[in-house]
């Protein structure tokens, strides 16, 4: 009789047995778990963002007595401008004895026409007088004995008129004569043409040879080689500025000449709305120079442009740097540093605009405290609540270099 073997034993033995190798692979994988240190919170999570700090420089705004000064501009012109012509007719130039640029003297020979015929003429008139004057002596020696025989009943009414007269005719004929003589002596000074000024040449028309008429322009000068600069202003600023106002004037070659205003003129141009201050230029004072001969030589030139500042005065203004302001959306802005390291924005009413040793200055008028510290340099970066790296301000020889190196820490 065949035996069975019972299934149910065996089955209960298989599944003890995987039991209990889960059981010591658990144990394992939670040993070797334990063993590994913990992993950086970073790999399961990123940091947040630190925006890095900008590096500037800061400053006070400073308290001062501030020059005020009007800036225009205009063209330099002479202060005269004399135009020296001819006076003879139909005569030829023979000499010309200046020419542009030359400085001269009042009553220095300019022109030296051809005279041969002016002396003919003047020789002429002079024959002609002597003429007059010897009839005038016969007819004056007739009166006299008409007048000694007038009594006498010897000569008639009519006869001793006659005479009478002839010596009245005579001596018309000689001053006629005289003043034909004067004429043509006028003719023969005129022969020569002299400087009516001292001053400088600026043009020459005469040409040696030519045949010119009465009038005709020969050559044009600077009287007494002044100069004066004409400002172009706005009717409000030419309320400002009276006879006497000092200015300071420069030339394009950055030539610098004081000056004082001569006159403001009286009308207002209809079209631009500006009107015209003259402002007489000095040459330098260290200058020996005669001023017309400084005018020739130095950097100013009648019809060049040039810029100028007109010293109105001097008043008490707070005033920072140029390039701590920011302008945005038309406001001036500062940014003021806080003692946490960030920077406030705040909003300034600027006014005048100044320049000196320490740079370009802008005056502030409200918004800020004379003990506040403002950013100077890399203002123009920054937002309102931005932290900052202050560092100390270069030299002025190395302001380029500090400047370059602010935007670059700024930059990165």
């Amino acid at each position: 009789m065949m035996k069975f073997i019972s299934r149910k034993p065996l089955s209960l033995s298989l599944a003890g047995m995987i039991a209990v190798g889960a059981g010591g692979v658990w144990l394992s994988a939670t040993s070797n778990a334990a063993d590994e240190p913990p992993k950086a919170a970073s790999a399961s999570a990123p940091a947040a963002k630190v925006k890095p700090a900008l590096t500037v420089t800061t400053t006070k705004a400073s308290s001062g007595n501030l020059v005020i000064k009007l800036a225009a501009n205009g063209s330099v012109a002479a202060w005269q401008e004399a135009l020296i012509g001819s006076e003879a007719t139909g005569l030829r130039i023979q000499e010309l004895h200046a020419n542009i640029g030359d400085v001269v003297q009042r009553g220095q020979l300019l022109v030296s026409f051809a005279s041969e015929t002016v002396k003919a003429d003047l020789a002429l008139a002079q024959a002609s007088l002597a003429e007059a004057q010897a009839n005038l002596a016969d007819a004056a020696a007739n009166a006299e004995r008409t007048r000694a025989l007038q009594t006498s009943g010897a000569l008639s009414a009519q006869q001793v008129g006659q005479y009478l007269t002839a010596e009245q005719t005579a001596k018309a004929r000689v001053e006629s004569a005289k003043a034909s003589v004067e004429a043509q002596q006028l003719r023969m000074r005129h022969t020569r043409v002299l400087a009516p000024d001292s001053g400088i040449i600026t043009a020459r028309a005469a040409t040696l040879g030519s045949v010119v008429g009465n009038g005709a322009e020969l050559f044009r000068m600077i009287r007494q080689g002044r100069l004066e600069w004409r400002a172009e202003v706005t009717a409000s600023e030419m309320a400002k500025i009276v006879p006497g106002t000092e200015a300071v004037v420069t030339a394009p070659g950055g030539t610098q000449w004081k000056g004082k205003v001569r006159v403001v003129s009286p009308t207002v141009d209809a079209q631009t709305r500006m009107g015209l201050v003259y402002v007489d230029l000095v040459p330098d004072a260290n200058s020996t120079a005669k001023p017309q001969a400084a005018t020739a030589s130095l950097a100013f030139k009648p019809g060049m442009y040039a810029k100028g500042e007109f010293v109105m005065g001097s008043s008490q203004a707070l005033t920072i740097p140029q390039q701590a302001v920011v302008v945005r959306d038309g406001f001036s802005y500062a940014f003021r540093l806080n003692a946490d390291g960030r920077v406030t924005q705040i909003k300034l009413h600027t006014g005048r605009r100044v320049s000196n040793a320490q740079g370009d200055l802008v005056e502030v008028v409200s918004g800020l405290n004379a003990d506040s510290t403002i950013v100077s340099s890399g203002a123009g970066f920054l937002n309102d609540g931005d932290t900052v790296k202050v560092v100390a301000a270069t030299k002025p020889a190395n302001a380029a270099a500090a400047s370059a190196a602010t935007v670059a820490a700024v930059k990165n």
